[in-house]
């Protein structure tokens, strides 16, 4: 398996985030070709050291990296990835990477 990690900054406004991504974005990124798995963070997100720069975290689980890569170069892919700048002004991070059982 593999794993999307995004990591959502805390925006100005979060309810607008919050409204936007429910209605807008997270429908958006369910019809990545290859997804299996659509989770995100309910709640506050923390840290082990305090204050945390985050206030959202999605995970999304593909069959592999090339998968990911292959859901991201698709046009569902890029209408989603171009959403962003429509609500996650303070930043996102993006992390891919493939999962074994340890």
């Amino acid at each position: 398996m593999a794993q999307l990690v995004a990591l959502y900054k805390n925006p100005t406004d979060t309810k607008a985030f919050d409204d936007y991504y429910a209605s807008t974005h997270a429908p958006l990124a369910k019809t990545l070709p290859g997804l299996r798995r659509y989770e995100i963070s309910k709640g506050p997100v923390v840290s082990a050291s305090g204050d945390s720069p985050y206030h959202l975290v999605a995970l999304l689980q593909f069959d592999s990296l090339e998968a990911i890569k292959t859901a991201l170069g698709s046009p569902e892919g890029q209408k989603t990835a171009a959403d962003l700048a429509n609500f996650a002004q303070a930043g996102v991070e993006l992390l891919m990477f493939d999962t074994k059982e340890a």
